[in-house]
């Protein structure tokens, strides 16, 4: 049976006013949020973007979204998970304060906005997997935590998953620090000793005592490692980080794997955005002004993520006449996570899409 994606399009010339009025159709034609109940505790997964970035999905069209879970008198809180690379969403301090400056506040969303501090260990949670990569995904607990969640992503083009939608922003998206070392590379960091200066601030941190300093030089036994990324987060010199590389491979899989144990017990109580807005070429990560490398396409809304996101890319090569995400990165084949995903059960690749204008 296929599942149901709805759609409105969006002209790159439309201004923020005239967005606003095609998600409020969207939404209400589509009843896409109407598994939501009263006291329903409804986490909004976000990206508030880096510092910089101006492709997150707006403040303004959220708005509209957490209006209509506070009418179904439930509460809707809007989330994130802190980041492994360098950046100003490294920790929940400084990336509450970004949301801030990016205007995601409760006034103008609507709702709290919340990003656990996972070196608590309150706020993580391990759930089971047994899956091909990985056996024990480490989430963020407020996201298991929640009775719903609503999956809010900017559709865009990324450097180790060919494209990004609503798939990356729950797999990704809600693992740990910890969680997002292991689907991006070995669980061990590395060190480039060019940068190291050996002031040892990361042997402190590291929790399991894996970290020496010989020859005024870091030093990460990988056999002790448990990819915590504590190491990364405390350096200041850049000398520790993710081996990018390493995951090149597996990480769409990975990716998917964690997106699974996310949304487990949420077969019911969850939906799935793609604003194909802005479509860049890579992710809100980015902490410059990407420019686009497509026309903008529309709003896709769905309860099945596979769904959502395979309509999404098909349209956008449609619409740009050839694979834009495959022209900007080459090395990566998208359609590796959607495939993956449809065979783990998360949703159908085959889609019926309505479209409301």
């Amino acid at each position: 049976m296929r599942s149901k994606v709805y759609f409105i399009k969006v002209n790159n010339s439309d201004n923020i006013e005239v967005i606003k009025k095609k998600f409020a159709l969207l939404l209400d034609k589509s009843d896409t949020l109407g598994f939501i109940r009263k006291d329903d505790l409804a986490v909004v997964k976000m990206h508030f973007g880096e510092e910089g970035n101006t492709g997150f999905v707006k403040p303004e069209y959220v708005r509209l979204a957490c209006d209509r879970i506070l009418q179904k008198q439930a509460t809707p809180v809007l989330s994130d998970t802190n980041t492994l690379y360098r950046g100003r969403r490294t920790n929940s301090k400084d990336h509450l304060k970004i949301a801030r400056e990016h205007g995601f506040t409760k006034e103008s969303t609507g709702a709290e906005v919340a990003i656990p501090d996972e070196t608590k260990k309150k706020n993580v949670a391990k759930v089971a997997l047994n899956g091909k990569f990985i056996k024990s995904a480490k989430i963020v607990k407020a996201f298991l935590d929640a009775d719903a969640i609503v999956d809010i992503a900017h559709f865009k083009g990324h450097i180790m998953t060919g494209f990004a939608g609503v798939l990356k922003n729950v797999g990704m998206g809600c693992a740990t620090r910890e969680g997002k070392l292991a689907q991006h590379s070995d669980v061990s960091p590395i060190v480039h000793p060019d940068n190291c200066v050996g002031c040892g601030a990361c042997k402190k941190v590291c929790p399991v005592k894996a970290i020496t300093i010989k020859d005024r030089k870091s030093h990460i036994d990988a056999k002790i490692c448990i990819g915590c990324a504590s190491c990364i987060a405390v350096c200041n010199y850049y000398a520790i980080d993710v081996n990018w590389d390493a995951g090149g491979v597996t990480i769409q899989e990975k990716m998917i794997e964690y997106a699974k144990a996310v949304l487990k017990d949420k077969t019911e109580k969850a939906a799935f955005i793609n604003f194909a807005i802005k479509i860049t070429k890579e992710c809100d990560c980015l902490a410059k002004d990407d420019p686009r490398i497509a026309p903008d396409i529309g709003i896709f809304a769905s309860r099945d993520p596979v769904s959502c996101d395979k309509a999404a890319l098909d349209l956008t090569i449609a619409e740009s006449k050839i694979d834009i995400f495959k022209e900007a990165h080459p090395n990566r084949d998208g359609l590796r996570q959607l495939n993956y995903a449809a065979e783990i059960g998360l949703g159908n690749l085959d889609y019926e899409l309505i479209n409301l204008l």
